[in-house]
């Protein structure tokens, strides 16, 4: 595995509005495609990790302005934004952070300051784990890592997105990108069509659309990994760690946020009244201040 040569931001896919998202494209090679990640600014490292179905592009106001003071990495896992989605990989969670590990060992960091949402909560979590000298700083947003089996508000989004009927929705409709990420957002009007077609054009072919599948799936699938973690949280508790939280949203809710904020007595707790599952995207310009307050410039 290695890094390849970057390519400049004119060379993207021509539906990537290049005001929006002006950053140069770097590429991992992993044992199964291509990571796609941005690279932008430097000093200590900020590292941004996504969820379903999200890439890179979720994070660009963060990294225009925190790339001011910091460096900042944001990589589409494989199947995901600009990176390769190849058929035969497996997008378990757990692959994806044998992939973000490999990846984020490559550069050789320290220092490093983690954000993460969704899924990119355990993924993110997982390399913290593993690394936990390398890592500072830890901003949890709206995500989970811990086993949810026995939760039935999970158990029928597993059950439902994850089964036969949710696969046919997302192969044949491109489900989750269309609805699922309208249905989070605390304001839904911050979902310009403009915006919105950043999340659907990097799967816009069915055969593209496996990994934004198989999470859901790995709600339930994956929940020995996820509680294997949490078990292990108390490694990261001297950490400095902010926990932003948009309180409208309907996937990680408040039950969700107290369990983070019990685990880790000593965080920082912001809470965003109006914003739902992607603060970087309703709230960007207040995530900005918190974040500036939390890391302030080198």
């Amino acid at each position: 595995m290695d890094n390849e040569d970057d390519m400049d931001s004119a060379n993207n896919p021509a539906w990537i509005d290049t005001n929006e998202y002006p950053f140069r494209s770097h590429f991992f090679r992993t044992s199964v495609g291509n990571m796609h990640y941005v690279d932008e600014g430097e000093g200590d490292p900020v590292v941004f990790i996504h969820g379903n179905p999200s890439w890179s592009f979720e994070f660009r106001g963060l990294i225009k302005e925190l790339s001011k003071s910091h460096r900042c990495i944001a990589p589409d896992h494989i199947g995901f934004g600009l990176s390769d989605k190849p058929g035969h990989f497996s997008y378990l969670p757990v692959d994806h952070a044998i992939n973000l590990d490999a990846f984020l060992e490559s550069l050789d960091l320290e220092n490093i300051t983690l954000f993460f949402g969704d899924w990119g909560g355990p993924i993110g979590l997982s390399y913290a784990l593993n690394h936990p000298e390398k890592v500072k700083n830890i901003v949890i947003t709206n995500t989970w890592m811990w086993s949810v089996r026995s939760d039935w508000y999970y158990q029928a989004f597993s059950n439902f997105v994850g089964g036969p009927s949710g696969r046919y929705l997302i192969k044949k409709h491109n489900f989750f990108a269309k609805n699922v990420v309208r249905s989070v957002f605390g304001d839904k009007s911050k979902l310009t069509p403009q915006i919105h077609k950043h999340y659907l054009m990097p799967l816009d072919d069915p055969k593209k659309r496996k990994g934004s599948w198989i999470f859901p799936k790995q709600i339930i699938g994956s929940a020995d990994w996820l509680q294997s973690m949490w078990d292990e949280i108390h490694v990261l508790k001297d950490k400095n760690i902010l926990i932003a939280w948009g309180m409208k949203d309907i996937a990680f809710r408040k039950k969700e946020l107290d369990r983070w904020a019990g685990a880790f007595p000593d965080a920082k707790v912001i809470r965003f009244p109006n914003a739902g599952h992607f603060i970087s995207e309703e709230e960007p310009d207040e995530l900005i201040a918190v974040i500036k307050g939390f890391i302030p410039d080198q």
